[in-house]
């Protein structure tokens, strides 16, 4: 029989090697999935994981896809590692387009060396409203913030519809719940002409890399870190959490919120109610596949964003259910927990009793 034995101290080839497990294990139970709802394994998992990569299309819609991951997963690392909690990341994503796009619909022939960063700006502060917004309330009045950044997150997407379906709604649009596609001015820069390569694919690695100098290479980092990992020592040493819990929830809200300011920019050109298919609650995953590092947050990023194309692909050449992203995802995030016994842990095959 096996026997679960604790190891003491956290292995560090276990700190890499169980997301790799995890997406092995991922995988095989998506495979079996996949069989039990009459669909052949190998040639689903392939065309989820795979198939998409191999088309031009494909290839290019994948870093794009990955920008808002990338952005959110890397400063949700910075708040997790100091156990600072944003769940609402997805909240602040949305508000952040909706102010964005507010100050694009408002002055459509202003100049784009003012108009984008105006609306760049605004997305910032609109995201970062709603971080700062929970951690006023954790602060002031001891909420705990996972619920409250929750909260927040569903009143932005129902002001979202509230928008795009009333006053917002583009009156050419034959009454679907959109605005006004926003001008050429207020367009995220592309970086290949008549394609959505934008901005967002240089500015989000460069974010992960200045996250992982701050936190590995500061005195801010380290005091996130210290309250992490040793609350009472933080305060203790006089390091003031609640400064700490304004800066986190701020940055990555701010951040969030810059990044659905892309999304609305970059790729669909206007705000609609399916501005966001979860990108904020898949961004947890990210960092947590990532292993809280705001470097491995990038190639997480991308992997999950492989997810949603492969969705697409299998809703399309499959016929299966759109549902089946989340499912994904689901169940990589799972395996990943359940491999995280093995950092602390190890699994030692010990045998019976004599009787």
């Amino acid at each position: 029989m096996f026997k679960i034995e604790p190891r003491g101290h956290e292995s560090k080839v276990w700190r890499y090697a169980s997301p790799l497990l995890a997406l092995a294990l991922t995988g095989v139970t998506a495979g079996l999935i996949f069989a039990l709802m009459g669909r052949p394994p190998l040639l689903t998992v392939y065309t989820f994981l795979i198939a998409p990569l191999l088309q031009q299309d494909g290839f290019e819609a994948l870093p794009v896809k990955a920008v808002p991951l990338i952005m959110m997963g890397t400063r949700l690392s910075l708040a997790y590692r100091a156990n600072i909690w944003n769940i609402g990341a997805d909240g602040q994503f949305i508000m952040g387009a909706i102010c964005g796009g507010g100050v694009a619909l408002a002055f459509p022939e202003a100049p784009a060396w003012l108009l984008f960063p105006a609306m760049a700006a605004a997305g910032a502060i609109g995201g970062g409203a709603c971080g700062g917004l929970a951690a006023w309330l954790r602060i002031g009045f001891n909420a705990n913030e996972i619920l409250t950044s929750l909260m927040i997150a569903y009143i932005s997407q129902y002001l979202l519809i509230y928008l795009v379906t009333g006053p917002w709604r583009d009156p050419m649009g034959f009454g679907f719940p959109q605005t006004a596609l926003f001008s050429d001015n207020a367009l995220a820069p592309r970086l290949i002409a008549d394609t959505n390569v934008h901005l967002g694919i240089v500015l989000a690695p460069l974010l992960a890399l200045a996250t992982w100098f701050v936190l590995e290479k500061s005195l801010l980092g380290f005091q996130f870190r210290v309250l992490g990992q040793a609350p009472r020592a933080a305060r203790f040493a006089g390091f003031g959490e609640n400064r700490l819990i304004w800066i986190a929830m701020l940055i990555s809200g701010g951040t969030a919120g810059l990044a659905g300011l892309l999304e609305a920019t970059g790729t669909l050109g206007q705000l609609t109610t399916t501005l966001s298919p979860g990108y904020g609650f898949t961004a947890i995953i990210v960092a947590f596949l990532g292993r809280l590092n705001p470097l491995g947050a990038v190639p997480a990023g991308l992997l999950l964003a492989l997810s949603f194309l492969g969705g697409d692909a299998a809703q399309i050449n499959l016929g299966l259910s759109n549902a089946i992203t989340g499912i994904f995802q689901g169940i990589l995030l799972f395996n990943l927990l359940g491999c995280d016994l093995l950092l602390l842990n190890r699994i030692r095959w010990a045998a019976r009793a004599a009787s």
